[in-house]
């Protein structure tokens, strides 16, 4: 596979890509337009005070990680929203996020709002209720017991203070006293001083453990939330590309899926990689250019159908230079995919040139050929194959293009298959070929009756034609399957129903008549 067999999906529906994308893009830049600004903000706080202590045990970080989960479901809760609530007289919260940071003590707490001063405010006062929680934020009582006991560490604080002070000033006067009473009463003095900070010492450590000071559960404000200046969905020119990249995704993907589940044959490419055949003939939809006797090739006017049939002769004669293709057998893997309509447009290209050609319409359970050339199928190939006539030139009937003859299929018989398989269809084959220069067979399709087989093996060349996304990959390797175990020389694919650019060509032709 080549890499251009990659984006062929791509490229094929690229209709479908710009329509997604587009729906995407101005769906959500309309979207976008319609909501309010958004503002956001965030505060941060901290669980205790292990980031003070140069040496925190692990049993301490431990313990504050699991004491901030534990707050910041707290935040999640109803009462601390009713609280907050009622503290700023909302009817309702705004919406907000609380999330600890991953390994730490951290807690955020990130609101949403329209108002910027509303979502700061909440954001502040949701801390706040957090902190009441918290052995902080206990009743009055308590407040004032930690308060004095504050006021008390202060006192120590000062008195160890002044006592290091006292210490330091009567071993300076040490050193210059000489006498040994004065020595002894100051080394006396110092013991004394020694004693009284330890005192003061010890009891600065035990009111410490009474306060916050360095304890575990604890809460302190980090981060204060700020008041917002711009709104977090300004940047809509991102959003918008977002939204256009993903419609595109999501088409391309949607692409892909339709051509893997799309198991026809499309193109060109498809018959080769399918088959391992070359695509002999390519013939586009022939809409406006098809007649109402079912032809499309004509020698005055131009078309692309026209065009393809050419090309079909054109290749038809270069496909056998040492033995030419006399006799072909027209087949397709499944019923209405356009072989009768093109036996018929492909001898009228081959008689437009001067050539003489027998169409013989060999699909007596449904015969179209009648039709195609609007000719009686009274007398036709069953009734040629039924008598004992040897005269088969009186079954063949003149179409409106000189050279161009057809036996249609006749009454339905009962039994076709043994009519084309029996010794007298074979004398009728090499008697239309010393009448003609090229006898055409439309035989039924291979995958339904076993007729175009037994007239594959009395024929120089067989011509399957698919149609462009109906006959399946599945459906032609069976046709191809079937023909090749019967020795049959499949000459090539004519690829039926293509869509192709025509404007080009029709522009080309309209020039030339100006």
């Amino acid at each position: 596979m080549e890499l251009k067999d990659y984006f062929r999906p791509l490229l094929k529906w690229w209709w479908l890509l710009l329509i997604s994308t587009l729906l995407a893009g101005v769906g959500s830049y309309f979207f976008l337009e319609q909501q309010p600004a958004v503002y956001q903000t965030q505060a941060t706080v901290m669980v205790g005070r292990v980031v003070d202590n140069p040496n925190p045990s692990y049993n301490e970080l431990y313990l504050t990680q699991q004491l901030a989960n534990s707050y910041a479901e707290i935040l999640r809760r109803q009462p601390v929203r009713e609280a907050t609530m009622q503290a700023l007289g909302l009817d309702r919260l705004p919406d907000y996020v609380v999330r600890v940071v991953p390994n730490s003590q951290l807690i955020e707490i990130v609101v949403r709002d329209t108002n910027p001063r509303r979502a700061q405010a909440v954001a502040n006062e949701l801390v706040n209720q957090l902190i009441l929680q918290s052995p902080a934020g206990t009743n009055n009582d308590e407040q004032n017991r930690i308060a004095f006991i504050n006021a008390q560490l202060d006192e120590l604080e000062a008195g160890i203070k002044d006592t290091q002070a006292e210490i330091a000033k009567k071993q300076s006067e040490l050193a210059n006293m000489f006498s040994a009473r004065q020595i002894a009463d100051a080394e006396a003095q110092i013991a004394a001083l020694e004693q009284k900070l330890q005192t003061l010492q010890a009891n600065y450590g035990t009111l410490v453990k009474s306060t916050e000071q360095g304890s575990i559960n604890t809460i302190n404000v980090v981060e204060p939330a700020y008041l917002p200046a711009r709104p977090v969905n300004s940047n809509w020119p991102a959003s918008v590309a977002l939204a256009a990249a993903i419609g595109f995704s999501l088409a391309a993907g949607a692409a892909y899926f339709l051509e893997y589940i799309d198991d026809t044959l499309k193109d060109q490419q498809d018959v080769l990689s399918t088959l391992g055949l070359t695509t002999i003939g390519s013939v586009p939809p022939a809409g406006k250019h098809e007649r109402k006797d079912g032809t499309v090739v004509d020698s005055h006017e131009p078309s692309p159908v026209a065009e393809a049939y050419r090309k079909l002769r054109t290749n038809l004669q270069f496909i056998s230079v040492d033995q030419p293709l006399r006799t072909i057998v027209v087949s397709s893997p499944s019923p209405d995919e356009g072989k009768t309509f093109n036996v018929a447009n492909l001898g009228v290209a081959l008689a437009l040139v001067g050539r003489k050609v027998i169409v013989v319409d060999a699909d007596m359970r449904r015969p179209r050929l009648n039709e195609v050339f609007g000719v009686s199928n009274g007398d036709g190939l069953s009734t040629a194959l039924s008598s004992g006539d040897n005269d088969f030139a009186q079954y063949l009937k003149l179409t409106r293009f000189p050279g161009l003859s057809i036996m249609t299929a006749g009454p339905p018989p009962p039994n076709p298959s043994d009519l084309l398989e029996s010794r007298r269809m074979q004398a009728l084959i090499a008697n239309l070929r010393q009448m003609a220069e090229v006898v055409i067979i439309d035989s039924p399709p291979v995958l339904v009756f076993s007729d175009a087989l037994v007239l594959a093996t009395r024929s120089d060349g067989v011509i399957l034609v698919v149609e462009a996304g109906k006959t399946r990959r599945q459906a032609a390797r069976q046709a191809l399957e079937a023909f090749d175990k019967v020795r049959a020389n499949v000459v090539g694919v004519l690829l039926n129903r293509l869509a192709m650019r025509t404007n080009v060509y029709d522009s080309y032709y309209s020039k030339r008549r100006r």
